[in-house]
């Protein structure tokens, strides 16, 4: 039987090599920018800022996200031995039984640390763990859900509204965000930056067989314009949500900027079509996400 604290080591160790700090800054802009913008469109005339209960969704998330992260270390295991032979547990690094029970202890702590904000946050955040469980499970029942990565994203993209979904609701109970259809409507944005850091990261102008890649299924440029055209409906939802045109300068200046932003993607783009590079760099993705949810905390603080 392993020593607990030689698991514990182990379980830190995968966390340091797996759950990146930028997993972690996206984790925390994630909950900041969608209660900040879910709140401005809900309830104009109130002033929106980060409260007790905030901190609470933003350390249920961070865990959150680690706990799928060690889900899909454990369903990607025969993958990973032929296509990433260097992840934790396929080396040994860390066991599958260390991360289910790492896996207990977080989504213990994730349900009591949502109960004391809201029973809707817990069963939120409940259903949303509970959905990663499944995916787990169609992914070892059903040969097309784990081979075919277009019905991939159907069955597994839901887990990401389960958490947007939890963010909402917990921030309805706890009086930041005011019950309405724009508040579901905000999840638009987010699938959309998701998703277009989703195809880019899995792209490549090679065709390689075997590999879960977009561009297997779509084509490079066609997975690239997949990328852009999720980069452009982000920005979309946000400018009819938020209304910039009803702005007065300073604030306009920061309701327009989400467009500007389209310009990082689109050149990631671009370098990729006429460069020689044989993936797709991810790096423009990641800076658009960032960028973006950082412009939606500052529309969100900074209101008329």
């Amino acid at each position: 039987m392993t020593n607990p604290l030689v698991s514990v080591v182990r379980i830190a160790r995968f966390t340091a090599v797996m759950y990146k700090p930028h997993y972690l800054l996206y984790g925390v802009l994630w909950v900041l920018a969608l209660e900040g913008t879910a709140s401005l469109v809900t309830q104009p005339d109130s002033a929106w800022r980060p409260t007790g209960a905030t901190v609470v969704r933003i350390i249920v998330v961070a865990f959150v996200l680690l706990y799928l992260r060690m889900v899909d270390e454990q369903k990607d295991l025969e993958y990973d031995r032929v296509h990433n032979p260097d992840r934790p547990l396929v080396t040994g690094a860390v066991s599958a039984a260390e991360l289910r029970v790492a896996m207990g202890i977080i989504a213990i702590g994730a349900v009591a640390g949502s109960l004391t904000l809201s029973v809707g946050s817990a069963v939120m955040i409940a259903v949303a763990m509970a959905y990663g469980l499944v995916l787990w499970g169609l992914e070892q029942l059903f040969a097309t859900v784990r081979t075919n990565i277009l019905v991939n994203l159907v069955v597994t993209y839901p887990v990401q509204l389960l958490v947007t979904g939890y963010i909402v609701v917990s921030a309805i109970d706890t009086g930041e965000v005011r019950a309405h259809w724009q508040a579901a409507a905000v999840a638009g944005v987010f699938a959309g930056a998701f998703l277009q850091f989703e195809f880019a990261r899995k792209t490549s102008r090679e065709r390689r067989p075997g590999e879960l890649l977009y561009s297997n299924a779509l084509g490079a440029k066609e997975s690239v314009a997949a990328s852009l055209l999720c980069a452009v409906a982000a920005v979309l939802f946000d400018l009819l949500l938020v209304r910039p045109w009803d702005y007065s300068p300073p604030s306009s200046l920061i309701a327009w900027l989400p467009i500007p932003l389209l310009l990082i993607p689109a050149l990631g783009a671009l370098k990729f079509l006429r460069g020689d590079r044989k993936d797709y760099p991810p790096v423009p993705a990641v800076i658009f996400i960032l960028a973006l949810y950082l412009t939606l905390i500052a529309q969100a603080l900074t209101r008329p």
